[in-house]
């Protein structure tokens, strides 16, 4: 059964990986909707078969061409993007996976058009989604607690 990714008739899962080198975490310009143009996280519809820890490894290859190695998970947080009439055009239920950067040069690949290293004060400048900055946060804490 395929389900429809714009408009669909329920949730999908998707995967949402913060991903860290020393004290900087990889942020994402997405280059197709939902967000097109805004600063993300690197992540990507869950495929049957696969868990979340793969998934997380195969969006950071596909979307920035870096391998990483995912250590625990986050939080599960809604993603919902509703159109100009208010009808749902997007929903994902995105289990958060923290990971560490493991070897490559992150570049934009896939579905995103830039990528950027920041570390946790530059991304509380930057204008991004407030649960994607919750989701940073959170995963910071729970990084020095590993």
């Amino acid at each position: 059964m395929t389900i429809d990714r714009e408009y669909p008739s329920h949730p999908l899962p998707a995967i949402g990986v913060v991903v860290w080198c020393g004290d900087e975490t990889l942020i994402i310009r997405r280059g197709k909707p939902p967000g097109m143009g805004q600063w993300g996280l690197i992540g990507g519809a869950q495929e049957t078969g696969e868990t979340f820890f793969e998934c997380a490894i195969r969006e950071a290859l596909e979307e920035a061409c870096i391998v990483i190695e995912p250590f625990n998970i986050i939080t599960a947080i809604d993603g919902i993007t509703r159109d100009a009439d208010g009808k749902v055009q997007y929903h994902y239920s995105i289990v958060e996976v923290n990971a560490r950067w493991v070897s490559g040069d992150a570049q934009p690949a896939s579905d995103i058009t830039q990528t950027r290293w920041v570390t946790l004060p530059e991304l509380r400048t930057l204008n991004v989604w407030s649960e994607m900055l919750r989701v940073v946060e959170l995963a910071a804490v729970q990084r020095r607690e590993d």
